[in-house]
């Protein structure tokens, strides 16, 4: 019987939205956005959070790079560091016995121009040098070619491995740019390698890149230093904390800092920098829920509005169902009903096209199609409770109403 009568509340609620078409699609409308604003936003978090976390594991969480003077470096002010130099990174690769794959590298510029025949780039393209391992130590892979080796970096090889930016830019109609030789800057190169596309992440992306030997580097630049960093890669996780601890000790000697002189530079994991980006994401996340439970106050202001407009415009309706023996408990029912249907309806458009919105991020990142399903059923949750906030008073009034008043009601 309690279901039937469930039932009937649900198809009055629905025939009270298209009688007044107008006025139910505003309020629907007002919910949609913002549960659009919440869903979207936290999906398209959740497509950088998936997006970090694949960019970050092909570095692999068995990673740790010494570095010097980086304006970057948070929580640390840039002047307590001393850049490495190339004699102090190599004479660190040479001395570091811990079982590990040890890497030199150096971001030379971010505005190198490439050109190949009269194809030319714009001064937005980062030169690497690197030695040997970079690429495993870094999470790069080769799409196709090979790598910069060892002999490259002893003979100071002009070879370089370029993005797969680099490559679509150059070399249209898919013309193989392997042992094609093109400038960077002032200097000429053979290409050996190119990278596979990983896609990019806040604005850094391995396919505006080339990556040259280290030696060739400083040969062709003058003789002049860079701000080197080193790459450890353990062979097994469980030995980073000891890695980290050889590598520190080690550094300073190297350094010759005494034993009462702190560090002047860095030793980061891999996964710092992760950890510090998902931890703005949460505060990113916490703005988001902020923003969208503030919307829906304003939402469910608008519903009851309309709510207690209906029961005023239905208030004979009102007075017949009491006379031919409603009590006001289903009076009340019948209004929190309606209240409750019009929520969800808007909840879940505001869902399907907050997903939507959400997944353009998650395309752009090539994270697949998310679906955030703690989300949608938050959703849902605070649609039910918008309706319950904003359609008990009206629902109350209705319930109130005396039903020989309602029926002289004109």
């Amino acid at each position: 019987m309690r279901k039937e009568l469930v039932k009937e509340n649900i198809n009055i609620a629905l025939s009270s939205v298209t009688a007044h078409k107008l006025r139910a699609i505003l309020t629907i409308l007002i919910i949609a956005f913002g549960i659009m604003a919440l869903v979207g936003i936290l999906t398209s978090i959740e497509a950088v959070k998936t997006s970090l976390n694949q960019n970050f594991s092909r570095m692999g969480a068995n990673t740790i790079t010494i570095r010097g003077k980086d304006v970057r470096v948070e929580g640390a002010k840039a002047s307590t560091y001393k850049p490495i130099d190339y004699k102090d990174a190599i004479e660190f690769k040479r001395r570091y016995q811990f079982p590990a794959l040890t890497s030199v590298y150096t971001r030379a510029t971010g505005t190198a121009t490439v050109k190949f025949r009269s194809e030319k780039s714009n001064p937005n393209v980062t030169l690497y040098g690197a030695d040997e391992n970079y690429m495993m130590t870094s999470g790069n892979k080769l799409a196709r070619g090979r790598n910069i080796s060892s002999a490259d970096v002893r003979s100071s090889a002009p070879v370089t491995v370029i993005g797969h930016g680099i490559e679509s830019l150059l070399f249209a109609d898919n013309e193989d740019p392997l042992g094609k030789t093109i400038s960077i800057g002032a200097g000429k190169y053979e290409v050996v390698g190119v990278l596979e596309e990983k896609g990019s992440s806040f604005g850094f992306s391995s396919g505006r890149s080339c990556t040259v030997p280290v030696t060739t580097l400083r040969n062709f630049s003058g003789g002049q230093d860079f701000n080197y960093r080193i790459n450890i890669m353990t062979n097994r996780p469980e030995n980073l904390e000891t890695a980290i601890g050889e590598a520190e000790g080690l550094f300073r000697i190297i350094r010759e800092l005494q034993h009462r002189e702190k560090n002047n530079f860095r030793i980061s994991k891999s996964s710092s920098l992760a950890d510090s980006l998902f931890e703005n994401l949460k505060n990113l996340r916490l703005a988001a829920i902020i923003i969208g439970i503030i919307t829906l106050l304003g939402a469910a202001i608008g519903l009851m509005n309309i709510m207690l407009v209906s029961v005023t415009e239905r208030t004979r309706e009102i007075g017949i169902r009491k006379a031919i023996g409603a009590n006001s408990r289903t009076v009340r029912n019948q209004f929190m009903i309606e209240a409750i249907v019009i929520a969800q309806l808007g909840g879940i458009v505001g869902i399907v096209f907050g997903i939507l919105i959400g997944n353009i991020l998650g395309f752009l990142l090539n994270t697949g199609f998310i679906i955030p399903w703690i989300w949608i059923l938050s959703g849902i949750a605070l649609c039910f409770a918008v309706a319950l906030l904003s359609g008990i008073i009206p629902a109350t009034k209705a319930a109130r109403l005396d039903p020989i008043e309602s029926l002289r009601y004109e």
